[in-house]
């Protein structure tokens, strides 16, 4: 019943449109606080706005143990210009799969979540510390609203709190037929820039040649190219190592090639499409996303504004890479930072052997890493009181479906196994919480 439960609370949610802008989460967020005040939760409804609400429930423990936050976000990218198999919020099942958006990202974190509150206060056992979770909104647009507002407003809300359980994490990525669940500890640092070409303009019947236009070509091609410097942070050493340890030879020493620098890109080369995926853990990347310029067809702009969105590793400035990148772009760019949010270089790992032993006996035979998330997510926000975040959304993905590749698509999509399976590691998470060392 309870592992339905999670299942039905997730469809429930994707009906709910809280595409972000404009977010409109107030339905979503009385609809959890429904669920969790008819089961003697004690809730609070906070916001800045009070269309774009934000949910903060207590669950009390016995204090033997700081209080674990579990938190994640309700609202979620648009589906405009995606061609879907399914209506994106009909919460449909399908194929043995919840189809919607947030299926993924991350309604189905959210409902795991629920699940274990609700199945914790179903029990008598009382929990070694407090239990608090968050509903957040705004995260897709840089968390203004939500995590970042309940920080800097009302930061008492999160007293005692030393974990937290967030996004993304506790999902498999298949070298071979070995399962290897990531958990993530730390993330890359949002830097989104603004960069600057300029050159001659004039009217467009005249011949141009060399031009900002031109000079945008040159750069946009080079970026399609381009490979920073190979970094290895400490998470991700860490990482590498207990996945080398996880395989057997040749794949065992081909993985710790990956912690030579020399050797790095090759070795992301030959793993293919989990080189892929891991790559961005080794540098900081650079991705264009947004073009201004020009006004009218026949008059050619001096000026052209490209958008970048860029991720840092952690310990790295925003200056590190204007550096970077104008050594291997070989052009000097004028460089604007519109947004930044500074990470933290510190993980604290203690938390780990709890959440590896769950998904560990989940999944016999799987095995779990600390990973590095190469994009940011609300943790970055809770930081900021000290607490640490793990990236924990438990999944048991087939190897077939790509997590990164799923999330902001059409037809995202999660299997009713994999939400059962999370919600009963979540639960277990919670019930075992600081009953060991």
């Amino acid at each position: 019943m309870a592992q339905q439960t999670a299942v039905t609370i997730l469809q429930n949610l994707i009906r709910f449109d809280t595409t972000n802008p404009p977010g409109n989460e107030a339905a979503c967020i009385d609809y959890l606080n429904d669920l969790l005040s008819s089961a003697g939760i004690e809730t609070s409804i906070v916001s800045k706005d009070v269309a774009r609400p934000n949910l903060v429930a207590r669950f009390p423990g016995s204090g033997e143990a700081p209080a674990l936050l579990l938190f994640g976000h309700v609202d979620v990218v648009t589906t405009a210009h995606q061609l879907w198999s399914v209506p994106p919020f009909e919460g449909r099942i399908q194929d043995g799969c919840v189809w919607g958006r947030g299926a993924l990202d991350m309604k189905a974190g959210i409902a795991m979540m629920v699940d274990a509150l609700l199945r914790t206060a179903s029990h008598d056992r009382q929990p070694q510390g407090d239990i608090l979770f968050a509903a957040l909104c705004d995260e897709e647009a840089g968390g203004t609203l939500g995590a970042r507002y309940l920080v800097e407003a009302h930061p008492s809300l999160f007293e005692g709190v030393r974990y937290a359980l967030g996004e993304f994490g506790g999902f498999p990525l298949y070298i071979g037929d070995t399962p290897i669940y990531m958990i993530q500890s730390g993330e890359k640092q949002p830097c989104w820039i603004e960069a600057t070409i300029r050159g001659p303009g004039g009217h467009g019947a005249r011949p141009m040649r060399d031009g900002s236009m031109a000079q945008l070509g040159r750069v946009l091609t080079r970026l399609n190219r381009l490979r920073l410097p190979i970094h290895i942070t400490p998470v991700t050493e860490h990482m590498v190592h207990a996945m080398a340890e996880a395989l057997t030879w040749p794949k065992r020493f081909l993985f710790r090639l990956l912690l030579n620098a020399q050797w790095t890109d090759r070795v992301l080369d030959r793993l293919g499409e989990t080189g892929r995926n891991l790559e961005p853990l080794f540098r900081n990347t650079v991705n264009a996303t947004i073009v201004r310029g020009g006004e009218k067809p026949n008059v050619i702009p001096s000026e052209i504004v490209l958008g970048l969105d860029a991720r840092l590793l952690p310990g790295f400035t925003p200056h590190d890479l204007f550096v970077e990148m104008e050594r291997s772009l070989g052009e000097k760019l004028e460089f604007e930072i519109v947004f930044y949010d500074e990470g933290k270089t510190n993980v604290d790992l203690s938390l780990f052997p709890l959440l590896a032993d769950v998904l560990a006996e989940a999944h016999p035979g799987s095995h779990q890493v600390p990973y590095l998330l190469p994009g940011s997510s609300d943790a970055r926000f809770f930081d900021r009181l000290g607490i640490q975040t793990y990236g924990f959304t438990p999944m048991n993905l087939p190897a077939g479906l790509n997590f990164f590749e799923t999330i902001h698509a059409a037809d995202e999509r999660i299997p009713i196994e994999a939400v059962q399976f999370g919600a009963d590691a979540m639960f277990q998470v919670v019930a075992r919480y600081g009953r060991r060392s």
